[in-house]
């Protein structure tokens, strides 16, 4: 299902020939634009305080955060894991049915949402420029999540996952691929590439989503394809994660944990 290194199937990384930018955020002015981005993680499954995003906007960049205070956004679900992430997109269904996005057939609504198409593409190609922790208890990732309300468009595209784990100076394994959740059109494949680059350092991960393939790039690099491809709109999820070990303290520093991304961009294909 997937081929690796095979540069006829990458776009230009310069003119993005056959495509045209429509969402653009450059971080620039020191607030985040909520015209584009919603500051929760999944809120239809948790609560409001504990779907908030911590972040910070600067000097021409995001800093999504991992705080010491911060909650847990789902004991009941997913344990001690705590999350600030921002998305594009939101619907569920009412208090106490299982409607939204990416609940895996084990959440219950428990607070409903107002629904919010802020940026759906079908198809496209979606670039990120940000740098990576190397916090062994931490994640950052971009992926892409079905909008619609049907269990079978569920399927998920992840452009880049980076556990601080596998961080190395001289190298990083960079997640990147397709799950289906629900959706039995698509098959699991997902692999995480070891490549030579400092993910500490500011790099661009970007996923080109045609009809039937997904290609994955780092630095205009391509990395592997995968001959298949979710048909139906799809929201931007973008975050940081803490995840506690099995024993020990919940919280090790130092804090904040931080995700730094400076630009996140959109394109759609000109013959759309």
């Amino acid at each position: 299902m997937s081929e690796a290194l095979d540069a006829t199937c990458a776009p230009d990384p310069v003119t993005k020939a056959g495509y045209v930018l429509e969402f653009e955020d450059t971080f620039e002015g020191g607030v985040l634009d909520e015209s584009r981005w919603i500051p929760r993680y999944l809120p239809q499954w948790t609560t409001h305080a504990a779907s908030a995003a911590r972040y910070r906007v600067g000097d021409g960049c995001l800093r999504l955060l991992i705080e010491e205070d911060q909650p847990p956004w789902s004991p009941e679900t997913e344990g001690r894991m705590r999350v600030s992430s921002l998305q594009t997109g939101v619907f569920s269904g009412p208090v106490g049915s299982g409607v939204g996005q990416h609940g895996r057939g084990r959440a219950v609504v428990r607070e409903a949402q107002e629904e919010a198409r802020l940026y759906t593409p079908h198809h496209g190609l979606i670039e990120m420029r940000a740098r990576a922790t190397g916090d062994p208890r931490a994640m950052v990732a971009l992926w892409m999540i079905g909008f619609e309300d049907a269990p079978e468009r569920s399927a998920e595209i992840c452009v880049c996952e980076i556990f601080g784990r596998d961080v190395r100076p001289d190298a990083a394994k960079v997640g990147m691929g397709v799950h289906p959740f629900g959706d039995p059109a698509i098959t699991d494949d997902f692999a995480a590439e070891v490549l030579p680059i400092d993910a500490r350092e500011f790099h661009v991960y970007a996923a080109e989503w045609t009809p039937d393939r997904v290609t994955f790039l780092v630095d205009g690099r391509h990395v592997r394809t995968i001959r298949q491809s979710p048909d139906y709109p799809m929201q931007l999820m973008l975050g940081i994660y803490e995840f506690p070990g099995a024993e020990g303290p919940d919280r090790v520093g130092p804090y904040p944990k931080e995700f730094v991304v400076d630009y996140v961009r959109g394109y759609r294909p000109v013959t759309r």
